[in-house]
């Protein structure tokens, strides 16, 4: 990404109104728009155009949105990705955040609610993140790094790919060792708005994709623990 303002943004909609709609909000916000009708059309843009942010509709006439974003992660790309979805698809909600889905955006919503969080997300992915990279640009604990100014994650010698937001995540938590923190505090810190899906959802799953990540046995994790009745704390080892 160049500049916040020129920031490069993918739309996946298939609904040619709702796609204009958005096209032009954001345009006069000055982004630079792309269109993809399917999901095919949307990663051969993503390949090409590489947006900064992705504006994903679950129900596209070809592949599904979850499909889309399944393929994309799976491939490596960290761009942060915002599922559009209705506000009976709890279960796809839930589904796309276990797929690397960075947040979700309720449908009806008002073009200034996506504004807004298009903007948290592209200031928290390549912002915030990098500017809070001081003279300590990374933190060890044990077999297990996180590289501030590369925002890498290396466990027992392997990169591992996480998402930007679970970056955040886990750097939040590594800059709070041993501290219990709630899941308002998670909320707050990481994603800087309420998650229309509640605290205890958006967190657990976040949280379920760390330990798959960097446990050795995610369901005995030792680093990533639960402490009941507040949230979860990190305990190097």
């Amino acid at each position: 990404m160049t500049t916040l303002t020129r920031s490069r943004i993918l739309i996946v909609e298939d609904e040619r109104a709702v796609a204009r709609g958005l096209e032009y909000a954001l345009d006069s916000e000055g982004f630079e728009v792309f269109w993809a009708k399917t999901g095919q059309e949307a990663l051969a843009l993503t390949y090409s155009e590489h947006p900064d942010a992705i504006l994903l509709d679950i129900r596209l006439p070809d592949i599904s949105g979850l499909d889309v974003c399944r393929r994309l992660r799976a491939d490596g790309k960290r761009q942060p990705i915002l599922m559009l979805t209705a506000r009976d698809e709890e279960v796809d909600k839930v589904l796309g955040l276990e797929l690397g889905a960075d947040d979700y955006i309720v449908k009806p919503y008002s073009l200034r609610e996506v504004i807004s969080r298009v903007r948290a997300q592209l200031r928290r992915a390549y912002g915030e993140l990098a500017a809070s990279a001081d003279d300590n640009q990374q933190l060890r604990f044990g077999d297990l790094s996180l590289d501030l100014s590369r925002l890498e994650v290396e466990h027992k010698g392997r990169l591992v790919e996480l998402t930007p937001t679970e970056f955040r995540l886990l750097h939040y938590l590594a800059r709070h060792p041993g501290q219990p923190l709630s899941r308002s505090q998670m909320i707050e810190a990481v994603w800087g708005y309420d998650s229309d899906l509640g605290y205890d959802r958006t967190v657990d799953v976040h949280m379920r994709r760390l330990r798959q990540k960097l446990e050795d046995d995610p369901a005995n994790p030792r680093r990533f623990i639960t402490v009941r009745g507040i949230g979860y704390k990190f305990q190097p080892e």
